[in-house]
């Protein structure tokens, strides 16, 4: 069974343009070869923008040797690069871009998200890419959310969207040059998730809401538990990752989360799990 190996917490907000208030998740990890193929992770926790007539976001910027995959949560992202691919993402919606042999690209609210106002949220991961395909040819992918497959959790614990790779023989739209799995899970409070993992994945555990232990349920300690805007690294062993979504009750004791809860315990949590296999990508950019 997978255990923490290490408990992220993000370092203070920065702006990323003007349109991305981001945390960098990695912290310190960041673009280490601890993470690696993981190079750097970024999120723009809910924030209100009102409406606008600016363009808000990040300019033409290169990239090269490395992918982009961004999802968005809440609000639209608008995507243009130097090879003429355009799109632009909403809620759901995935945003994979290899840069590769190179590409100047642009980042900004979409014009009629800016233009109505709202909250906007959205995560941003990097992943390297092996050395023989770092001269690949720039590619860029809109995955749509009604195109992601839904795994649904025996027991009505929860469901998988699978992303990239695979969960339960169920594949992931998305096309990848290293055995990269990308899901987005929600997990109901009062039950528990198991989920299948590949032996030796490099596993990275993303909070987007509430607090989730892992691995032992009886063990009520809070080195087990990863909380909202946190980053954790699970072991290399083990195939099963247990999840079940908890509050905290105190400093020294998370207790499961029931039914019967206040208010805010009654609403589903939701995760975001990335893994790629342990070894490690050379890190050239």
């Amino acid at each position: 069974m997978k255990t923490i190996q290490t408990l992220i917490r993000p370092t203070r907000p920065h702006w990323v343009g003007d349109g991305f208030h981001v945390y960098p998740l990695f912290n310190d990890l960041a673009f280490t070869n601890e993470l690696s193929p993981f190079l750097m992770l970024d999120y723009a926790a809910p924030k209100s923008f009102p409406p606008t007539t600016k363009k808000l976001g990040v300019g033409q910027h290169p990239h090269r040797g490395f992918e982009t995959v961004t999802i968005a949560f809440q609000g639209e992202v608008e995507h243009g690069d130097s090879v003429g691919n355009k799109g632009v993402i909403g809620p759901g919606d995935v945003q994979w871009m290899t840069a590769a042999s190179g590409i100047i690209h642009e980042e900004f609210h979409s014009r009629q998200f800016a233009k109505q106002g709202g909250t906007f949220e959205m995560i941003q991961l990097w992943v390297n890419l092996p050395a023989k395909f770092k001269m690949a040819p720039p590619r860029y992918q809109p995955i749509l959310s009604g195109d992601i497959p839904r795994v649904q959790i025996g027991d009505g614990a929860g469901h998988v969207n699978v992303i990239a790779g695979e969960y339960q023989g169920i594949k992931g739209p998305a096309a990848t040059f290293s055995p990269v799995n990308l899901w987005d899970a929600k997990l109901v409070q009062d039950k528990a998730m198991h989920l299948e993992l590949p032996e030796g994945h490099r596993t990275i555990l993303f909070v987007r809401s509430g607090s989730v232990q892992v691995g032992d349920s009886t063990d009520s300690s809070t080195t087990n538990v990863v909380s909202t805007a946190q980053a954790s690294v699970l072991s290399d062993n083990g195939t099963v990752l247990a999840l079940q979504v908890c509050i905290r009750m105190s400093r020294r004791a998370c207790i499961p989360a029931l039914w019967n809860c206040v208010v805010f315990c009654v609403y589903l949590y939701m995760c975001i799990l990335f893994c790629s296999y342990a070894k490690r990508i050379r890190l050239t950019r």
